[in-house]
């Protein structure tokens, strides 16, 4: 049985770095990220943690392990969102509480996602893969961005239903904001292989395939125990996105997560827009999607709103879901039970 934190406005947002801190030079736009979420009607605590970055890392594995431990049993802070994702957050991946998590959501991606990740499969606790704190300093967010407050104040045995993005973001521009952040402007188009209309229902898990391919193997990553424990006999639907790697790399990923077992009865893959996934030779990205689909038999569907290609639904490790996409165009239906 999956658990589902339940979020609400003029709760109190916990900001902690568990991987990378705000660098002094960027420490403005971090406190204008701040200043919003106060505007929303949000407290904001923020740790030590934050406001340090050296030698790719917020401080030492020791000490964000303890200050994002003291967070997640501190009954005065609601939810939890790093400022953003980094490097090394599998440093503190074993020295996590799991023992002791109270039901609170943990917003974010990239390198945050082993985190969201070993949360879920260590305690069955759902987890929410979205936006980060500092893509939330705008004077407004697009549609999608904004779907997190609707998606995180769902009740236990609600549901919840996102819709693709209209443009995305095809580059960050930091020297030239914008209100919303984000510049968007090419168009969304959620892709299939089978070029046809793709509906998928499953359990959700997944993230950034750069960082949660380390958990396997690991007793942070075991997907067979999770589900015997919290979704036996339950499809999964896997929706991963890909930061640096090419396409050789990626399908090594993929064959490892094949040879782990993280793909058995797994009824669809979703996959993030992505700046990487560089062809190597003439193995191009769609080689990858196709021969994942042929080999494991299922539908593979591209180019969604996921990943460092804003903007992002927010997707919820452990929900029930329903994917359907058709023409371009996607709907995301999340079931808290």
């Amino acid at each position: 049985m999956i658990k589902y934190p339940f979020f609400e406005k003029n709760s109190t947002i916990g900001v902690t770095a568990p991987s990378s801190g705000v660098p002094l030079d960027l420490h403005n736009i971090f406190k204008q990220a701040c200043r919003r979420m106060e505007d929303y009607g949000y407290k904001v605590i923020c740790g030590d943690t934050v406001w340090t970055q050296d030698k790719a890392k917020s401080a030492i594995a020791e000490k964000r392990a303890i200050e994002f431990n003291q967070m997640m049993k501190n009954d005065d802070i609601d939810m939890i969102i790093p400022p953003w994702g980094g490097e090394l957050a599998i440093e503190m991946i074993h020295l996590i509480d799991y023992d002791h998590v109270k039901e609170k959501w943990i917003l974010g991606y990239s390198d945050t996602s082993s985190i969201l990740l070993a949360i879920t499969l260590k305690t069955g606790m759902a987890t929410a893969h979205g936006t980060n704190l500092l893509d939330l300093r705008g004077e407004f967010a697009d549609d999608t961005t904004a779907m997190w407050e609707s998606v995180l104040s769902t009740k236990s045995e609600g549901v919840i239903t996102q819709y693709s993005s209209e443009r995305y973001q095809k580059e960050w521009n930091h020297a030239d904001p914008s209100p919303c952040v984000f510049h968007l402007t090419e168009e969304t188009y959620w892709k299939t292989v089978s070029h046809k209309k793709e509906t998928i229902q499953g359990r959700l898990l997944g993230g950034c395939i750069d960082i949660i391919r380390h958990l396997i193997g690991t007793p942070y990553g075991d997907v067979q125990a999770f589900k015997e424990k919290f979704i036996p006999d339950e499809a999964v639907i896997w929706y991963l996105e890909n930061c640096d790697l090419n396409t050789t790399d990626l399908r090594r990923s993929l064959v490892q997560m094949k040879l782990a077992g993280w793909f058995e009865n797994c009824s669809g893959i979703l996959f993030g827009r992505s700046s990487a996934n560089q062809p190597v030779e003439n193995y191009m990205i769609e080689d990858v999607y196709n021969e994942l689909s042929e080999e494991l038999g299922i539908p593979v569907v591209f180019d969604i709103d996921c990943g460092h290609e804003p903007p992002q639904i927010t997707f919820i490790n452990g929900a029930f879901a329903e994917i359907e996409v058709d023409e371009g165009k996607g709907k995301v239906i999340q079931y808290f039970k």
